[in-house]
């Protein structure tokens, strides 16, 4: 339970991090929560509990294809946003656009012989 309560501080550590350090400067906080540190950290407990590099490498893969249907996320908010959309709108349609591209990648991922 000691683990399990220490991976979840030190994730929820990152995340007060960026959200302080963008309140200072949104580029910075950015550039921190673009870091790969969650997928680093997953990696992490995955080699303590498992010592499993093809889980490792399998989770790294499936992590790269992935991240690439929620980057138009990062495109379409801050768009919405200057041009006079609400907040809590524009983060759901957001998040509705990044559902929409997993579905789609988890469609089309194995129809390009790829499995994660």
């Amino acid at each position: 339970m000691f683990y399990l309560a220490t991976k979840a501080l030190l994730s929820g550590i990152i995340i007060a991090i960026v959200s302080e350090v963008a309140k200072r400067s949104p580029g910075l906080g950015a550039l921190i929560a673009s870091l790969p540190l969650v997928s680093i950290l997953a990696m992490i407990w995955l080699w303590r509990d498992t010592s499993d590099t093809g889980r490792i490498a399998s989770h790294a893969e499936a992590t790269f294809w992935l991240v690439l249907p929620t980057m138009p996320m990062f495109l379409l908010l801050p768009w919405l946003l200057r041009h006079g959309t609400g907040f809590w709108l524009s983060l759901g349609l957001s998040c509705l656009l990044t559902i929409a591209l997993y579905v789609l990648t988890m469609w089309l991922l194995p129809k390009l012989g790829i499995s994660i």
